[in-house]
């Protein structure tokens, strides 16, 4: 019930400071000069929450980069990889780049970054954004056929499989889902992220680690899953994972598990 009641409200609108070009409290002193009140969010160090909605996208700040649009949830699942700079980091579910753009950010430019998806029209999304947000140690790969996940087996030092999922974390932000999701949706997208778990975990190297994510609140996508790849791959073992709870954050759902391989 606490849940669905925060679900209910509307959502807030969240910055995340791109540390690649401003420091948060320079950000936010220039918001406040532009009349715009923002407040820090606890556990979620590069995050800043309007407190009252306001047209960004036109403004110099964004167009030069000095922010993205992305809620404190969300900006909880980059550090999760426990990033180090100049690793190679994989991001196989990439879509138009938000996750991306953070983890260059704490890569601090350096290393190795490659963004993946199955959809072009979202990698040139992400393209556009990278260039804006000064990223410039990410390439983009269209996940085009199984070969192009082949190539990259035991190479990356941490994998974000920020996984396709019934998206009932988010409901304030798409609130026509609650009418629109299917019991055969979430039947076919269960099966979709194992294949994705099963597949995509190829491509972490011996000691290296994966992060999967979603924005789901079932355990029948969450842990459930964990525990059903773990149980047919014994070479993994999870080291933590973490629930993001609307009613006790007070910002979207999440879902993450750091697995390792050993």
């Amino acid at each position: 019930e606490r849940q669905l009641t925060t679900l209910q409200q509307p959502a807030s609108v969240v910055l995340r400071t791109n540390t690649l070009k401003i420091t948060i409290e320079k950000l936010q002193q220039l918001l406040a000069n532009m009349g715009i009140v923002t407040l820090r969010v606890a556990g979620a160090p590069d995050a800043l929450v309007l407190q009252k909605r306001f047209n960004l996208f036109s403004s110099e700040a964004f167009q030069r980069g000095f922010f993205e649009v992305q809620d404190a949830g969300s900006q909880l699942i980059a550090p999760f990889l426990d990033i180090k700079t100049g690793m190679r980091v994989i991001d196989a579910c990439a879509g138009a780049g938000g996750k991306t753009l953070h983890l260059a950010a704490l890569m601090q430019n350096k290393g190795s970054l490659i963004a993946m998806d199955i959809e072009g029209y979202k990698l040139d999304e992400l393209r556009r954004r990278a260039r804006r947000a000064g990223v410039n140690n990410a390439e983009v790969r269209l996940i085009e056929n199984t070969k192009v996940i082949k190539r990259l087996h035991e190479t990356a030092d941490r994998l974000l499989l920020d996984a396709p999922c019934s998206g009932l974390g988010v409901l304030r932000r798409n609130p026509d889902a609650k009418w629109k999701l299917q019991p055969d949706f979430l039947e076919k997208i269960c099966h979709t992220q194992r294949e994705i778990l099963q597949n995509y975990a190829k491509m972490v190297r011996v000691g290296g680690q994966m992060v999967y994510a979603t924005c789901s609140l079932l355990p029948s996508e969450n842990e459930q899953q964990v525990q059903f790849f773990l149980s047919n791959n014994k070479h993994f073992g999870l080291v933590k994972e973490q629930n993001i709870s609307p009613a006790d954050f007070g910002f979207d759902g999440f879902y993450m598990a750091c697995l390792q391989r050993n």
